[in-house]
């Protein structure tokens, strides 16, 4: 199973919209691409926290977590992820 997911962009007049068919009512948009890839890379994590919380939601108090909500990943892998959704890079 692939990590990566698919950004479409295209223009609207002055806009760039952007989307992602792998995830749902993802969408994004912006003044230039880089901003309509920032806004689809934050709606498509509100929306997997969404899912995550609903799937959580009514759940028995005793019931255990079956999906932890945070994942330790390789500094390596998490490079990777920030390249390919174009996050700058925080510290050094």
């Amino acid at each position: 199973m692939s990590n990566t997911c698919t950004a479409i962009f295209e223009r609207d007049g002055e806009w760039h919209i952007a989307y992602c068919p792998e995830v749902p009512g993802a969408n994004g948009q912006g003044r230039t691409k880089q901003e309509a890839r920032e806004s689809l890379a934050d709606a498509i994590e509100l929306i997997q926290q969404d899912r995550l919380d609903d799937a959580l939601r009514g759940l028995p108090d005793d019931a255990e977590e079956a999906v932890p909500r945070h994942v330790e990943i390789p500094d390596r892998l998490a490079e990777k992820i920030c390249r390919e959704l174009s996050v700058p890079k925080i510290g050094g």
